[in-house]
């Protein structure tokens, strides 16, 4: 159905890559290319985490429409599924042309949550200054799953990342709420007291 509350976007998002994320949701949806959208922008995700390079090239102040032509053929590449009525394609050119592409890695997050929201799924991320062991991690997906944080008929999807800088202790997010149990906010704390 193309009413156009179908296609506003599930969650409201701030910064600018959430505005382009949901500005391509609502394109995805409209065109009917929101499955294929959501898997291209997930292998896209993935990209970010594995090629530091590509977020070092589309940060990059100068490039010229010949480099925006070429690396839009290259990210294309990397999304790996048929761009339905060309909706990835379309979303990219406009970034080059407006000198976004830096903020395509926000909106591949930023898109997730939207989908995530979409299925019903909250996301929970958890934050820990090294890689987390899986039995924690399902046991914190559990507990949480249990909490009055995940509405009732939800599911709950857990993002694992790794931050050094939190020294050590973990920062959870669960939705807009976030619970931050990190050893450097009790140093930030005891500083603020000293």
């Amino acid at each position: 159905s193309g009413s156009s509350a179908a296609s506003k976007p599930p969650v409201a998002l701030f910064g600018l890559d959430g505005t382009y994320a949901s500005a391509l949701y609502t394109a995805a949806v409209k065109t009917e290319s929101l499955d294929s959208t959501a898997k291209g922008l997930e292998n896209l995700a993935a990209t970010f985490k594995k090629d530091a390079a590509l977020k070092t090239i589309l940060e990059a102040p100068t490039l010229s429409n010949a480099d925006k032509s070429q690396i839009i053929a290259e990210i294309q590449k990397s999304i790996g599924v048929q761009d339905k009525n060309n909706t990835i394609k379309n979303f990219l050119e406009a970034l080059a042309e407006n000198n976004r592409l830096n903020q395509l890695e926000g909106v591949a997050e930023k898109f997730g949550t939207l989908m995530s929201a979409a299925r019903g799924e909250v996301e929970m991320t958890v934050v820990s200054a090294a890689p987390l062991d899986a039995k924690v991690l399902r046991q914190l997906e559990s507990s949480v799953s249990k909490s009055s944080y995940v509405g009732q008929g939800k599911k709950l999807k857990v993002v694992s990342k790794v931050n050094p800088d939190i020294r050590g202790g973990l920062i959870v997010e669960i939705g807009d709420r976030t619970i931050d149990l990190s050893v450097s906010s009790k140093i930030a704390k005891m500083n603020k007291l000293l």
